[in-house]
C-alpha cells in the first residue's frame, strides 16, 4: 500500500532498527574549551527621540523621564522596520564585519518577544542569509520567554558548541524586540534594538559555567494577554526583579565558593550588566546588589554602625520568599534587621535605600555604567538589553577585559532569570575575535552620535501607524524613506494580501 509504514525486522530502537548502531568507532570531534562569546553586534533604528524632548511634549516636570527614570533617548521604528528586519541586519552586520562565512554557521537561536507570526519563528526570517550559500543545516529555532529569552537562546548555543553533537562550526544568537507600551507612565521606557552574539570556543569573553544559577517561578508582573499593548503591573515588576536578584546571587556565591574555594564578594567582580528596562533600576539592582554583598560579608555593619536613622522602621515585611498569587505579598511575614539579614524588595527603609544608591554612586561609575550607554540611549530593547552591554563594554574596555569578570544579569518577566559571569581572556595568536580587534572595530558610540533627533510628534505618528497597521494584510511601507536607513539596513517592503512579508535592503 502506498505510503504505508513497514516495521523493520525486529522492532525499532533509538539508534535505528535492532540490531544496527552508528559506528562511533573513529576519532571523536575535540571537545570545545573555553566557549563564550566571540563577537558581539548591535543594531539600534536611526529613528529617535530625546526623552528631554518627551518630557516637554508630555508636559511632565524636566527631569521625570531623563533623571526619575535614568533614560536619555528612546528608539522607535517607523513601519519599514520591524523585529525581522532588525534581526537581518544585526546578524548580516556580525558575519561582515568580522569576517565569518554564512557556511561556518551550524546553529542559530533567536530570543524575541516580538514575533511578526504565531507559529513560523523569526528565526526561518534570517535563513536567506545562509540559505544563499547553501547552507540548510542549521540548528536551533526562537526561544521566547519576555526579555530572557535572549539568553535562554544564548545558553542552548553554547551548550551545542560543548556538546557531541558539535560539528566544530559555530553559533549565532540573534536578540530583536521592539518595546511599546500604551499611553501613560510606562510609555517613555519604550525602545527598540537588537543584538546579535557569535559563539564557540577560544573565546575572549568565556561562560564561566560552573557559577551561573537561575531563578524560575510564577508571576503576573508583565505579560501579552493579547497582540496589542502588554499588561504591566509596575510595583511588582520592580519587585519581581529585585527579589529574583537575591535569590540569583545567593544560589551564585554558593557555587562561587564551592568551584573557586574563595569567598564570593563584589571584590570578585569587575564589571557588571543588568537587564535594564530603565536605566533606574539597573541604579538599585546594582545598590541591592551592593547591600545583598554586605550583608553577607558582614561589611556593612562596620560601615553603618550608629547610622540607626538610615535604618528606620521597615515598610511592612514583604514576601521574603517570592511571590504570593503572583503578587508581591504585603504583610509582614516575620521582622528584619536590615543589616543582620536583607530586607526584602518592599521592605526596604526609605533612608537605606537613599543612603546605598549613594554609597555606590563611585563603584556603579566603574563597575555598571561604561555597559549602559545604548540601554541609556535607546530605551528597552527586551531580550537584546541586557546583551548590548556586551558589546558596549568590549568598545569602552577592549583588550583591558583581559582577565576580568563581567556578572550579567538576566530577569525576564513571568519570572525568569539568570546570574551568569563571563572571563576576559587571551585568544590563540592570530585569531579573529581578540579583544583588542573587537574594540577596534566596533563603532558603536559613532552610530549613536550621529542619529538625528526625531520631534516626538514623529514617534506618536510612528505609534498610530502601528496600531493601524496590527494585523493588517496588503499594504506598502511608507516611513523613513529608504535612502534615509543607514547603508546596509534591512527593511519591509510590503504585506501582501496573504500577509506574507518582503524584505529588502538598502545598499551600501
Amino acid at each position: 500500500m502506498p505510503g504505508r509504514f513497514v516495521e523493520p525486522e525486529g522492532g525499532l530502537s533509538p539508534r535505528g532498527p535492532v540490531g544496527m548502531s552508528i559506528d562511533e568507532s573513529g576519532p571523536a570531534p575535540p571537545q570545545a574549551e573555553n566557549v563564550g562569546i566571540l563577537a558581539a553586534e548591535v543594531y539600534f533604528p536611526t529613528t529617535y527621540v530625546r526623552q528631554e524632548d518627551l518630557e516637554k511634549h508630555d508636559g511632565v516636570p524636566s527631569g521625570k523621564y531623563t533623571i526619575g527614570l535614568g533614560q536619555q533617548g528612546l528608539s522607535f521604528c517607523g513601519d519599514r522596520e520591524d523585529p525581522v528586519s532588525m534581526g537581518l541586519t544585526v546578524f548580516h552586520q556580525l558575519l561582515r564585519r568580522h569576517g565569518v562565512s554564512p557556511s561556518e554557521v551550524g546553529h542559530l537561536q533567536v530570543g524575541t518577544e516580538s514575533g511578526v507570526d504565531g507559529s513560523k519563528s523569526l528565526k526561518t526570517y534570517l535563513m536567506p542569509i545562509l540559505e544563499a550559500t547553501g547552507n540548510t543545516d542549521v540548528e536551533g529555532v526562537d526561544c521566547v520567554q519576555a526579555c530572557y529569552g535572549g539568553t535562554a537562546a544564548l545558553l542552548a548555543a553554547a551548550a551545542w558548541v560543548e556538546s557531541r553533537a558539535w560539528d566544530g562550526r559555530l553559533a549565532v544568537v540573534v536578540c530583536s524586540d521592539i518595546a511599546l507600551y500604551a499611553p501613560g507612565p510606562a510609555r517613555p521606557t519604550s525602545g527598540a534594538g537588537a543584538v546579535a552574539l557569535l559563539v564557540g570556543p577560544d573565546a575572549p569573553l568565556a561562560l564561566e559555567r560552573r557559577l551561573q544559577a537561575s531563578h524560575m517561578a510564577h508571576a503576573y508582573d508583565f505579560y501579552k494577554p493579547t497582540t496589542g499593548y502588554p499588561a504591566v503591573d509596575g510595583p511588582l515588576s520592580v519587585y519581581c526583579y529585585l527579589h529574583t536578584l537575591d535569590v540569583c546571587w545567593a544560589r551564585y556565591a554558593e557555587r562561587f565558593e564551592r568551584a573557586l574555594h574563595a569567598p564570593c564578594t563584589l571584590d570578585a567582580v569587575d564589571h557588571v550588566l543588568f537587564h535594564a528596562p530603565y536605566n533606574k533600576l539597573v541604579q538599585k539592582a546594582y545598590a541591592r546588589l551592593w547591600y545583598l554583598d554586605g550583608c553577607r560579608s558582614g561589611a556593612l555593619a562596620g560601615q553603618l554602625e550608629g547610622a540607626s536613622a538610615l535604618l528606620g522602621a521597615t515598610r511592612g515585611g514583604g514576601a521574603a520568599d517570592g511571590v504570593s498569587n503572583g503578587r508581591a505579598d504585603p504583610s509582614p511575614a516575620h521582622s528584619h534587621t536590615p543589616i543582620a539579614h536583607p530586607c526584602p524588595p518592599t521592605a526596604m527603609p526609605p533612608g537605606l535605600e537613599k543612603y546605598l544608591l549613594g554609597a555606590t554612586h563611585a563603584s556603579y561609575d566603574a563597575k555598571v555604567r561604561p555597559g549602559t550607554c545604548v540601554q541609556r540611549q535607546c530605551g528597552n530593547m527586551y531580550t537584546a538589553s541586557v546583551w548590548s552591554g556586551v558589546a558596549q563594554l568590549l568598545e569602552t574596555t577592549g583588550a583591558a577585559l583581559e582577565g576580568r569578570r563581567v556578572l550579567l544579569y538576566s530577569y525576564g518577566s513571568g519570572i525568569s532569570a539568570t546570574l551568569l559571569s563571563l572571563r576576559g581572556r587571551a585568544v590563540a595568536p592570530g585569531s579573529r575575535f581578540s579583544l583588542a580587534r573587537l574594540q577596534a572595530g566596533s563603532d558603536l558610540a559613532v552610530r549613536l552620535a550621529r542619529r538625528p533627533a526625531a520631534p516626538p510628534a514623529d514617534f506618536l505618528a510612528a505609534v498610530a501607524r502601528a496600531e493601524a497597521l496590527r494585523g493588517a494584510k496588503a499594504y506598502a511601507t511608507l516611513w523613513p524613506r529608504v535612502e534615509d536607513l543607514a547603508p546596509g539596513t534591512y527593511y519591509l517592503k510590503e504585506v501582501d494580501e496573504r500577509h506574507r512579508r518582503v524584505y529588502g535592503r538598502r545598499d551600501e
